[in-house]
């Protein structure tokens, strides 16, 4: 067991069989000790690859995503879902639905903070349906930067997302893949990962 499936034991919530609460320790209340280790671990799995920019969207992706980028020693961008005044028209869009909010939103990024030149790596608190990553591959595409991976904190592998993504041809790293949870007893079953 590392040590995100092991605070998620510790601290995590399940509150049903689908959900997941983890906002004590990682997307609402953040321990930054453990950000730092998730960033770390990021680097570790990723290390070789040309990375020059970490994206993610808003608003659970930022916290983790800053710590990772702090690693690589490159900026991170964040996909808005919601479009200010001082945004400009010079956009790329993509829409996304929300499993947590069960509503559909248009993600906006900057032409300024995403170029052909970019060589991305993705990051993001959870993976469920796979909605939030589409959306943030669709606007590398748009961008023609390369994605060179994926990273993720908790990827629900019970839900299909993970394997649409793989399927799609990205390398996805989950730190913790939940394969099933129990909301009676509160227990949590992780997939068997071999990691170095």
């Amino acid at each position: 067991m590392n040590f995100l499936e092991e605070r998620i034991i510790k601290d995590g919530v399940v509150k049903s069989n689908t959900i997941l609460k983890v906002d004590s320790f990682l997307n609402h209340q953040i321990d930054i000790g453990l950000l730092d280790e998730i960033g770390k671990e990021f680097k570790k799995r990723f290390d070789g690859e040309p990375i020059n920019k970490i994206l993610t969207i808003e608003a659970s992706g930022i916290g983790i995503a800053c710590i990772t980028a702090l690693h690589f020693g490159v900026p991170m961008v964040f996909a808005k879902k919601s479009k200010t005044s001082n945004l400009g028209n010079d956009v790329y869009t993509a829409e996304v639905k929300s499993f947590t909010h069960n509503e559909v939103r248009t993600i906006i990024v900057s032409k300024d903070y995403l170029t052909e030149n970019d060589h991305v790596l993705i990051v993001d608190d959870f993976l469920a349906n796979g909605c939030a990553l589409k959306g943030l591959i669709s606007v590398c595409r748009q961008a023609n930067a390369t994605v060179e991976g994926i990273g993720i904190a908790v990827e629900k592998g019970f839900q299909n997302g993970g394997q649409i993504i793989r399927e799609l041809g990205y390398r996805v790293e989950s730190l913790a893949i939940v394969d099933s949870m129990n909301a009676k007893t509160g227990a949590v079953v992780f997939r068997d990962q071999d990691i170095d």
